[in-house]
């Protein structure tokens, strides 16, 4: 797979977005990601999108939909790197279409589990005020969705320079601890509130495949531990018999076919989840020095959106 990928492609792609492959030996870390834009309103909708399909359902038709489905409309946080960055108005959009939900979202490229956890220094890329805690206990959220892909270059501050490449068995150890940290942290801030984490499960890695494994068996361990949930959403961007092989192209769903714009080869009945130049990130519009959430319609998006949509759906 190295093969298929020259490092400086790479590379330039991670500088540009902020969501890194710790194994791909790259040399020099890329810098500090910038500050991610989030909604500041509490569990306010996320802008919608020019290309959205559709429009975010009223107060009242949020609470149609809860009476519906027999259930109060949940309140869900959605934090996570620069995947939830670029997926969040998406899952905005779905969770409120389909659930009525109220939902806030708070992602910061380039970070991973200890940039949201309290008490991880000063160094960490994600503000006090937008820790998973702090914003628990100001929200009081059914469910805190946590997408992180596992970045670990050099330069996210609170891995304390801890990478899968050079240290992996330290790596593994540190993520176990940080998300068991995580979890107790959100259950101390939700009080006598019952608030669910979801782990959402990755997509295979082009570089280091094997991470990507081990990193989403710690998110199932620490659902197990908790009594929490995971949302499979790798597996939706992933060939259908090989879950951890990486693939810019897949085979359009019956959805996809019906629907022109998430079948983009239509001759071939395939279709794009990645850009040519960005194997990591699943918004096809192109890469920008600011992060943003996605602009444009594109199918892994809507796949990994639609899982976690799915598992929340069951869990509400």
């Amino acid at each position: 797979m190295r093969k298929l990928w020259s490092a400086g492609a790479l590379v330039g792609a991670l500088l540009l977005a902020g969501c890194g492959d710790p194994g791909s030996g790259s040399g020099a870390p890329p810098p500090r990601a910038p500050d991610a834009p989030v909604a500041d309103t509490p569990m306010a909708a996320p802008t919608p999108r020019p290309e959205a399909s559709r429009p975010a359902p009223s107060a009242a038709k949020r609470q149609r939909h809860a009476r519906k489905a027999g259930t109060r409309a949940p309140k869900v946080l959605y934090l996570g790197d620069s995947l939830a960055m670029e997926n969040q108005d998406d899952l905005g959009d779905r969770l409120k279409s389909r659930l009525g939900a109220r939902y806030r979202s708070a992602p910061y490229s380039g970070t991973t589990l200890c940039d949201y956890l309290e008490g991880a220094g000063e160094d960490s890329l994600v503000p006090e005020k937008h820790k998973a805690a702090a914003l628990v206990r100001a929200e009081r959220p059914d469910f805190v969705v946590l997408q992180f892909w596992g970045n670990a270059w050099g330069y996210t501050p609170c891995m304390d320079g801890i990478t899968y490449d050079e240290r992996r068995t330290e790596y593994l150890a540190r993520y176990r601890a940080d998300a068991a940290r995580l979890a107790a942290q959100i259950e101390g801030a939700a009080g006598s509130g019952r608030t669910r984490v979801v782990w959402v499960l990755q997509g295979p890695d082009p570089m280091t495949p094997d991470r990507v494994r081990r990193v989403n068996g710690v998110y199932e361990a620490r659902a197990r531990a908790s009594d929490d949930l995971t949302a499979d959403a790798g597996r939706a961007v992933a060939p259908a018999s090989a879950r951890y092989t990486w693939a810019e192209k897949l085979p359009c769903t019956p959805y996809e076919k019906r629907s022109p714009e998430f079948c983009t080869d239509r001759g071939q009945g395939r279709t794009a989840l990645h850009r040519g130049d960005d194997p990591l990130h699943f918004c096809l519009a192109p890469t920008t020095a600011k992060s943003r959430p996605c602009p444009v319609r594109s199918p892994g998006i809507r796949r990994i959106t639609m899982a976690v949509a799915d598992a929340l759906a069951k869990a509400s």
